[in-house]
């Protein structure tokens, strides 16, 4: 049986009548953003919070075919108000925050790799303690019910699921593409991340409507 909270986010999929007219200067905000970092062809940062980027969506693809086979409910969902519910657990809003926490993410990075904080490689650190933050957001987002979990082991009480699964891999993906030696090599990672997200799109969703 499906959950209340699930079936609310499913009400809201891909409805557009409750657009609002915010959503287009946060989109030139993360336009403007990411063309500040084109024309001063900082490439590593581009192509690292892309990778970030797609992550979530790779994340937010599984989390609706969870939804989809379980008949139950997503590992999250998003039930609140929102201008546009894209997946059952992502919404326009969702998704410009991380566009923009990516760029975030790999502009914060030292030049050089092999720096030490605290006697451990910088990226590690860095990854971790950017997803503590992020599941602080979360928890928080949870308690007034914008984003809702309904499966054990997904909640307040055991956070290092949802910081391990949830959020390392984002920034791990991102910094790995970010240090990659040559622009081509990015450029080739990104775009078959790419490949596979609208793929996965493409089938799940516009073609066997899963998610």
């Amino acid at each position: 049986m499906i959950t209340a909270a699930a079936a609310q986010a499913q009400s809201l999929l891909r409805d557009t009548s409750h657009f609002q007219w915010y959503v287009i200067p946060f989109l030139l905000v993360v336009i403007q953003a990411f063309g500040e970092q084109i024309a001063e062809k900082r490439w590593s940062v581009v192509l690292g919070a892309a990778a970030f980027w797609l992550m979530d969506w790779f994340n937010e693809i599984v989390n609706g075919l969870v939804f989809h086979f379980s008949g139950y409910a997503p590992i999250w969902a998003t039930p609140g108000s929102s201008a546009l519910v894209l997946l059952i657990g992502l919404n326009i809003e969702i998704t410009f925050m991380f566009a923009l926490m990516g760029l975030f993410a790999m502009r914060t990075l030292p030049a050089d790799t092999r720096q030490k904080i605290l006697g451990l490689p910088n990226r590690w650190v860095l990854a971790g303690a950017n997803s503590v933050l992020c599941v602080i957001v979360e928890i928080w987002l949870n308690r007034i019910g914008a984003l809702t979990w309904d499966w054990p082991g997904w909640n307040a009480g055991s956070p290092w699921l949802i910081w391990l699964l949830g959020y390392m891999p984002f920034f791990l993906v991102g910094y790995w593409v970010h240090d990659m030696k040559t622009v081509k090599r990015k450029v080739a990672v990104v775009g078959r991340l790419a490949g596979l997200i609208a793929a996965a799109l493409a089938v799940f969703g516009y073609g066997l409507g899963w998610i």
